[in-house]
């Protein structure tokens, strides 16, 4: 096949203890899914959790440089556990849920904070706010024939040394395999596809020169620098 222009090279994340990549189909997105952290958004902790999605372009390796976006003054991270899928469909129920994860991984849903306050008060989009060049920050993927499903353990994130989020998957509102269940009402999901959980509480701001370490228990790793603003 002939393309007018030269095609995007496939999105991918590395796969622990292997050569072979992950190919990334879709990057879907779960918002207010701990309390503590509606809480600390002055959300309701009875509303469902919020679905939205990153481009696949967005994805920043381990080791990375995150630049400082354009078009914010108030740049947050948050910490999350991530879901890689080896298969999918429509209407996944629950206790089927697990069968169709690849593995797990650690990521960054990075955030214009101030441009999300205004679309929540106005009742916009949240594109502007979270999907946006290098907004996607992932580690690479444990897979779950190493580590087992993963019901519990601790998600932490450090900013320069020191500890800003730290919470037990286990306290999520929602669950991981409610999680594909409910997506899947919405969407077909596909191998490929990968899933951001949502965040525990205590995001925040971050500027130029910061360093992100962000672990979750049983799974490999991630740290990324905030880099210059973008050009």
């Amino acid at each position: 096949m002939a393309f007018a222009l030269t095609p995007p090279s496939q999105a991918h994340l590395d796969i622990t203890g292997a050569d072979e990549k992950f190919p990334v189909r879709r990057i879907y997105c779960i918002g207010k899914n701990y309390v503590a952290h509606i809480i600390e958004m002055n959300a309701d902790e009875r509303d469902p959790p919020v679905i939205f999605m990153k481009p696949t372009d967005a994805i920043v390796k381990n080791g990375g440089e995150i630049p400082y976006p354009v078009f914010t003054t108030n740049f947050h991270y948050e910490c999350e556990l991530v879901v890689a899928l080896k298969s999918g469909g429509y209407n996944i129920p629950v206790s089927e849920a697990a069968s169709h994860i690849y593995g797990y991984a650690i990521g960054l849903d990075m955030t214009r904070r101030d441009h999300q306050a205004q679309a929540l008060a106005k009742g916009l989009p949240w594109e502007v706010t979270k999907g946006f060049d290098h907004s996607a920050p992932i580690g690479p993927i444990t897979r779950a024939s190493d580590c087992g499903i993963l019901t519990s353990g601790h998600v932490r994130l450090k900013v320069n040394g020191e500890v800003k989020q730290d919470a037990d998957i286990s306290l999520m509102i929602w669950k991981v395999d409610e999680i594909i269940s409910k997506l899947s009402e919405q969407h077909r999901l596909m191998p490929g596809d990968i899933i951001m959980t949502g965040t525990p509480a205590g995001v925040g701001a971050v500027v130029t020169g910061d360093v992100l370490d962000c672990s979750m228990d049983g799974v490999e790793p991630m740290q990324v620098r905030i880099g210059p603003k973008a050009a």
